[in-house]
C-alpha cells in the first residue's frame, strides 16, 4: 500500500498546484499593478509641483514643457517590462486557499467512502506465492470477506481448513458454497464429510439427507461414497463399506494415487468381515467402462490454411451441465482423418466423468498455439447419448469464435 500512497500524495500535490499557482501568479500580479498605480501618482503629482512653479513665475513656458518631458521619461522608465494585463474578476486569495485545505481532506474521504483500498490490497497479496498453508487460509478468507457470493471462494477455504483438520469451521464453508452453487452434488459430499468429522464421526440425519441428496443428483458422487464407506466401517457394516469403495474405485482413473489407499481400506473390511462372520466377501467383478468412438476429419478447403504440427483437441461436453469439458484427447493435424475414444478413463476430474451424464456434445478444435479453449477451427457435433455405441463423426470446417 506504501506505493499506492505516495502515487495518491503525487496526484494531490498536482491538484494543490492547480489551485495555489494561480493564487501566486495573482499577487505577482497585484504588485505589478500597485508598483504601477504609485509611479503614475508620482508622475501626476509632480506636474502639479512644475504646474504651482510656473504660475509662481518660477518656471517659464519652455522650463515647464522640459519638466514635463522629463517627467514623463521618468514613468516609462519606471514602468519599463511591466506587463499590461487586462484587469479581470478575481475570487481574491481566500476560496483557492480554503479549497487547497479541503482537497486532501475531501479527497480522503471519497476514496475511503467509494474507493477499492481493500481490493488493491488484496490484489496485491494474490500476486504473490504463498508461503504456508496458513497464509493461503488467510487470503481465502480475505476473498470470501470481499466477495461473499462467490461459491469457488467458500469451497476453496473449506477445503483449505479441512487440509488443516479444522472440519468445524470447513462445514459453514462448504454450507455457503452449497447455496451459491445450486446444491451442486459435489459440495453436497464436502459438506456431508466436513460435518461427519467436525461430529467426531456419528452419523446423523442430517448427513443421510445430505447424502441420499447428493447421490440422487450423481450417484458416482466420489466424495459422497467415501464418506459413507468410512461411516459404514466405523459402524461394523463391513459389507457395506466395501461396496461403496469398489464404487468409487471404479471412478479413478488408474493412476490416481488414491487408489492405493482405498484399495488397502477394502482389504481390511473384508479381513474384518471375514473375522466376524468366518465367510469372505464375493469379489466384484470390474467397472466396465463405457466409451465413445469418434472419427475427426478436416475440411477439404481448409487443409492448405493449416500446418501439420498444429494442435487439434477433440473433447466431450455435458449438454446440460458445466461448461468445462469432461474429457479431452489430444493429436496434431498431421493425423487426421482418426478415430480416437473418449471415455471416463479420460476424464479431466475423477467428479466430473462421462457417463455422469444423459448426454454429451462432441467437439474438436484445431489451436495453432496449443491453447485448447480458442483456436482457428472447430467442429461440433449433435447431442448424443453418453452411453452411445455408434460411431460419431466430427467435421472441423468452421471459424472459431472463441478466438
Amino acid at each position: 500500500m506504501i506505493e499506492f500512497w505516495l502515487c495518491a500524495g503525487l496526484l494531490l500535490l498536482v491538484a494543490l498546484a492547480f489551485l495555489l499557482i494561480p493564487v501566486l501568479r495573482g499577487r505577482k500580479a497585484q504588485a505589478e499593478e500597485d508598483r504601477t498605480a504609485l509611479n503614475v501618482t508620482l508622475y501626476q503629482e509632480r506636474l502639479q509641483e512644475l504646474q504651482a512653479q510656473h504660475e509662481a513665475g518660477a518656471l517659464n513656458d519652455q522650463q515647464l514643457a522640459d519638466g514635463r518631458d522629463e517627467a514623463a521619461r521618468e514613468l516609462l522608465a519606471d514602468t519599463e517590462g511591466a506587463q499590461a494585463l487586462p484587469r479581470q474578476r478575481r475570487l481574491g486569495t481566500a476560496v483557492p486557499l480554503i479549497a487547497s485545505l479541503l482537497v486532501p481532506f475531501v479527497g480522503i474521504g471519497l476514496y475511503m467512502h467509494w474507493g477499492a483500498q481493500e481490493e488493491i490490497e488484496q490484489a496485491r497479496q494474490f500476486a504473490q506465492q504463498p508461503k504456508n498453508i496458513e497464509e493461503m487460509t488467510e487470503r481465502l478468507e480475505l476473498a470470501v470477506k470481499m466477495n461473499p457470493e462467490s461459491p469457488e471462494s467458500w469451497y476453496f477455504l473449506g477445503r483449505a481448513y479441512m487440509a488443516q483438520d479444522r472440519a468445524a469451521e470447513a462445514a459453514p464453508a462448504f454450507e455457503k458454497a452449497v447455496n451459491l452453487a445450486n446444491r451442486a452434488p459435489e459440495l453436497l459430499g464436502q459438506w456431508a464429510q466436513a460435518l461427519y468429522f467436525a461430529g467426531n464421526k456419528q452419523w446423523t440425519d442430517q448427513l443421510q439427507k445430505l447424502s441420499d441428496e447428493a447421490l440422487k443428483a450423481d450417484p458416482n458422487e466420489a466424495t459422497t461414497l467415501g464418506l459413507l464407506g468410512i461411516a459404514a466401517f466405523e459402524d461394523g457394516r463391513y459389507a457395506e463399506a466395501v461396496e461403496n469403495w469398489q464404487k468409487l474405485v471404479a471412478l479413478l482413473p488408474a493412476d490416481d494415487p488414491s487408489r492405493q489407499a482405498i484399495d488397502g481400506g477394502i482389504q481390511r473390511a473384508r479381513e474384518q468381515y471375514a473375522a466376524e462372520t468366518g465367510k469372505e466377501l464375493e469379489q466384484a467383478a470390474p467397472a466396465a467402462v463405457h466409451q465413445l468412438t469418434v472419427r475427426v476429419d478436416l475440411a477439404a478447403e481448409l487443409k492448405d490454411k493449416v500446418q501439420a504440427d498444429d494442435a487439434v483437441f477433440v473433447f466431450a461436453r455435458a449438454v446440460s451441465g458445466p461448461p468445462m469439458p469432461l474429457a479431452v484427447k489430444r493429436l496434431k493435424v498431421s493425423e487426421l482423418p482418426a478415430e480416437i475414444t473418449l471415455s471416463d478413463n479420460d476424464a479431466m476430474m475423477p467428479q466430473m466423468k462421462i457417463s455422469s451424464f444423459p448426454q454429451v456434445q462432441l467437439g474438436a478444435r484445431i489451436s495453432r498455439s496449443g491453447n485448447a479453449t480458442a483456436g482457428e477451427w472447430v467442429g461440433n457435433g449433435q447431442p448424443v447419448a453418453s452411453n452411445s455405441s455408434e460411431p460419431q463423426t466430427l467435421l472441423i470446417d468452421t471459424a472459431d469464435s472463441a478466438k
